[in-house]
């Protein structure tokens, strides 16, 4: 992994003369007389169309600043620039400015300010990705997919993002109110929701029915470490031994890599967690699991659904392909891209996607996001059947992935389906508040049961997985 973080989050001439130097001195004296010309005159007519695209762009830099209807300042102009040179590239490359690059940091920390909602921006809307667990947001109601109009009745549409962010934040217990439009529902509604100081942490945990249960939200600094001590916390408060674990990776939109290699590592003993590949056919790094597993073999459920992004696709597809856990809940985001933060001054930085993720089987979730084993849909949401899912292949240039496959049909198949006729009020009367979390209950309940041991045991081995190595 290289040395700049990676996350799963100034317009320069380009010189060409240090290419010119690195190239001559590669070359042997007896071949450089023949190079030399044909280097310099490929280099020279990049050159001049470099140069005539930045005399354009100086061009249209300079109208602005002499004949727009209002004054505009410089920095604001590069800023814009700027942006827009990212936003041609994907979805998730961009420039942070002072106040972005604190809020990556603070975000990254595990503590920040706000109300918990992540969102973008979609042809001047504001869009929901995910309402992080225990917030404002997640307790208001608010869901992936949903669209921000109006904050205390004033529209937002066409504003910027930052702006919308910024009127969102407050003084803690000052309240906010935000009207939803909802695609499924007939008419915008209005939710109110108290601001308060989000103290996000990462990783939670639980134990029902002798099933332990590991919810991560994140995956900041401390989100590895964290994983480990729920592992240890579950085995100390049954007093032995839990029947297995369900990791809950739902509306985790993501981080940090190393905490996402960390957390697999956690629940494998041996094989490949993931690999990255740039831009060259050689720029491969691999990242292979450590020799134990904290969890002591027991049966392992992923939970994941459209919110499930980057850094927790990264963790359900190396159980999966590792066979060590089954992933249960709907098809996950899909971003398979990993962002480079490259500091270009003290206070800013730039979020560059720099690679892709491959799978231990080599394959990319880019645009498909990870198919669970089990598809189980949240029968406890009124909204499930309805309300349209946010995905990476919903973003505008979004990476491509050759492999791309229809999910449509694999989706709408579990219409009549015996085990998901219940309604959200016939589970309310049962106890069941989380249909999704109960069934990946009593899923390891009888995965870990001692019949259910008896015969894995019986059984013959499952073929060696990828050797164990250190990265390269």
């Amino acid at each position: 992994m290289a040395a700049r973080p990676a996350y799963m989050g100034t317009v320069s001439r380009k010189d060409f003369r240090p290419l010119r130097s690195s190239l001559i001195r590669g070359v042997g004296l007896v071949g450089l007389t023949a190079l030399v010309p044909a280097v310099s005159a490929g280099l020279a007519a990049t050159d001049v169309d470099t140069y005539k695209q930045l005399d354009q762009f100086m061009a249209v830099y300079e109208r602005v600043k002499a004949d727009y209807v209002d004054k505009v300042d410089d920095k604001t102009l590069m800023k814009g620039a700027i942006d827009g040179m990212l936003a041609a590239l994907d979805p998730h490359s961009s420039y942070l400015d002072e106040r972005d690059n604190q809020n990556m940091k603070t975000t990254t920390d595990g503590n920040y300010g706000g109300l918990g909602l992540t969102v973008q921006m979609e042809d001047g809307a504001v869009k929901v990705v995910a309402a992080t667990e225990d917030t404002p947001a997640a307790r208001a109601g608010i869901k992936s997919g949903d669209y921000l109009t109006n904050i205390d009745g004033k529209l937002i549409y066409g504003d910027t993002l930052d702006n919308s962010v910024d009127k969102m934040r407050g003084a803690p217990g000052t309240k906010i109110r935000l009207t939803i439009v909802r695609p499924g529902r007939d008419k915008p509604f209005d939710v109110t929701l108290t601001r308060e100081i989000i103290q996000l942490k990462a990783v939670k945990w639980d134990v029902k029915n002798n099933v332990g249960i590991i919810n991560i939200n994140s995956f900041s600094r401390v989100t590895g470490p964290e994983t480990r001590d729920a592992i240890a916390a579950i085995d100390k408060k049954v007093g032995g031994r839990p029947l297995g674990y369900v990791i809950d990776l739902r509306e985790n939109p993501g981080g940090l890599l190393d905490q996402a290699i960390e957390v697999a590592d956690a629940f494998l003993d041996h094989g490949e967690i993931v690999s990255q590949r740039g831009r060259e056919k050689t720029d491969i790094e691999r990242y292979y699991a450590k020799p134990g597993d904290d969890a002591h073999g027991l049966p392992v459920v992923v939970l994941v659904d459209a919110g499930s992004a980057s850094a927790a696709e990264i963790v359900a597809a190396a159980l999966q392909d590792q066979h060590r856990a089954l992933v249960l809940g709907e098809r996950s985001f899909g971003k398979g891209s990993v962002q480079t933060l490259l500091p270009l001054t003290d206070n800013t930085a730039l979020r560059l996607t720099t690679a892709r993720y491959y799978t231990p089987s080599g394959r990319s979730v880019q645009e498909g996001g990870v198919e669970p084993d089990v598809a189980v849909p949240q029968l406890t949401d009124p909204d499930y059947k309805s309300r349209p899912r946010l995905r990476e292949a919903d973003l505008r240039r979004h990476l491509l992935n050759s492999a791309k496959v229809d999910n449509s049909l694999l989706e709408s198949d579990l219409a009549g389906d015996p085990r998901f006729a219940a309604t959200p009020d016939q589970l309310k009367k049962n106890g069941v508040t989380d249909f999704q979390l109960d069934y990946a209950v009593k899923t390891v309940a009888r995965l870990g049961s001692p019949a259910v041991q008896t015969a894995l045991a019986a059984a013959p081995p499952a073929p060696a997985g990828p050797a164990r190595g250190a990265r390269r």
